[in-house]
């Protein structure tokens, strides 16, 4: 059998996944920061913060993976969504599908979806990710993880792993927090709340 080179892309994305995996714990990672948190987590394994007590995002701006600025203080007034992902995460391409379809579903409701593209190193394996997945929003890239330490100050909810998904109400102030891959129904049980929100 010979192989090809889309066989030995696929061995060495393997090899990359496995070794990422060992780094980041891919989903369950504890890595950030930190400290009175003031939040409360779900059976669902959503995490919130009461209005009164939720604190606001820091700087989250830089470069999308398709050259363009992007700042998430630009969505003030708007519901955001915030993914971190890794193009070498099986979770975060098996959350994608639902991601799409609530983001174009949410649109016309004052919601926006920013994702974060942490910890590749290689930003054609992530612009590879976002082709193939046809994504419906923007992604920062984010190799070193930078965005993800100086955007969520300690004792807030922070993205701890890959995938992470982070809420902000209307105001740039952190409202809820899954870890790992979440559906189209944990996005809604995130989102939904905060939509209603005066």
């Amino acid at each position: 059998m010979i192989l090809r080179p889309v066989s030995r892309a696929v061995a060495l994305t393997a090899i990359v996944t496995l070794g990422s995996l060992s780094l980041s714990a891919c989903g369950s990672g504890k890595s950030g920061g930190g400290g009175q948190t003031n939040y409360v987590t779900s059976t669902g394994g959503i995490s919130t913060v009461a209005k009164g007590e939720r604190k606001p995002v820091g700087p989250i701006k830089g470069e999308t993976l398709q050259g363009k600025h992007l700042d998430v203080a630009d969505f003030q007034g708007k519901v955001v969504v915030i993914n971190a992902w890794g193009s070498w995460c099986p979770p975060c391409r098996a959350e994608v599908p639902y991601f799409n379809k609530v983001a174009k579903e949410m649109k016309t409701k004052g919601v926006e979806f920013v994702g974060i593209n942490a910890r590749d190193g290689d930003k054609s394996l992530s612009k590879a990710f976002e082709d193939d997945f046809d994504m419906a929003y923007p992604s920062l890239y984010d190799p070193t993880g930078k965005l993800l330490l100086s955007g969520f100050p300690k004792g807030t909810l922070n993205p701890q792993s890959l995938p992470s998904t982070v809420i902000l109400d209307r105001n740039g102030k952190i409202a809820a927090r899954a870890l790992g891959s979440i559906d189209d129904n944990k996005l809604h049980k995130m989102i939904d709340p905060l939509i209603k929100e005066n």
